[in-house]
């Protein structure tokens, strides 16, 4: 599901303009990636968490040539999946 097909589900349940959805939501992204730039936790129960994690400088391979490169560090988006979320996910999967 991308953006406009969110817009248009919300839309069919909420009997809202698909302008207003569109509006919110934006509005609730920028609010999100606000919150992470400020370097907060984002979190909705049930649903999940955004947060910012570290990734240390490292070394890798230019896979072209195979000569080694210095990746510098940097800081990265992080999600993690409510209970909720999960469990919708999950269900009917066979735990070992």
């Amino acid at each position: 599901m991308n953006k406009s097909e969110l817009i248009t589900h919300i839309a069919g349940k909420t009997h809202l303009p698909k302008v207003t959805i569109s509006t919110v939501l934006d509005v609730a992204m920028e609010a999100i990636i606000s919150g992470l730039e400020q370097g907060d936790t984002v979190q909705f129960l049930g649903f999940g968490t955004f947060r910012v994690s570290e990734r240390k400088a490292r070394t890798g391979r230019n896979p072209r040539t195979g000569k080694e490169i210095r990746i510098a560090a940097r800081k990265v988006a992080r999600f993690k999946p409510g209970a909720a979320l999960a469990n919708a996910v999950n269900k009917g999967v066979a735990r070992k």
